[in-house]
């Protein structure tokens, strides 16, 4: 059996959660936030959510998603965006893409050649859409 840790272990220091864009949330996203931070939804989206129309989006502050705070503080409760970065179906089509986001996530095993890392992540992806059917 695969196991994720030898890809990929969050070290949560927060880098993918830099920068001026946010995170779309679906609806599965914004119950588990809002149950992960124990609030009624209506005080979660004033004070976390940037709602515009349909679309539901962290909000930003500083340069950072409003969860980051010396580390995440809705980890529990991420969206699923957030919880699959940075093993994002693009790295595997390109090995630039992985070398990219290598470089910028200390979370992936950097003793693993490309080949070996797009071979387990596809494995992996391939047990998880069995356990999603």
């Amino acid at each position: 059996m695969t196991d994720l840790k030898e890809i990929f272990e969050c070290t949560r220091c927060g880098y993918c959660c830099q920068g001026e864009t946010t995170v779309s949330l679906d609806e599965n996203d914004q119950k588990r936030m809002v149950e992960a931070l124990g609030l009624p939804e209506a005080e979660v989206s004033k004070k976390y959510w940037r709602v515009t129309g349909n679309v539901v989006q962290m909000k930003i502050v500083d340069g950072h998603c409003i969860f980051y705070e010396d580390g995440c503080t809705v980890h529990s409760g991420r969206p699923w965006r957030c919880a699959e970065w940075p093993l994002h179906p693009s790295i595997l089509s390109d090995s630039d893409n992985f070398e990219t986001i290598r470089e910028s996530c200390p979370g992936i095993n950097r003793q693993i050649s490309y080949a070996d890392f797009c071979r387990l992540l596809k494995k992996l992806m391939a047990i998880q859409a069995k356990i999603h059917c």
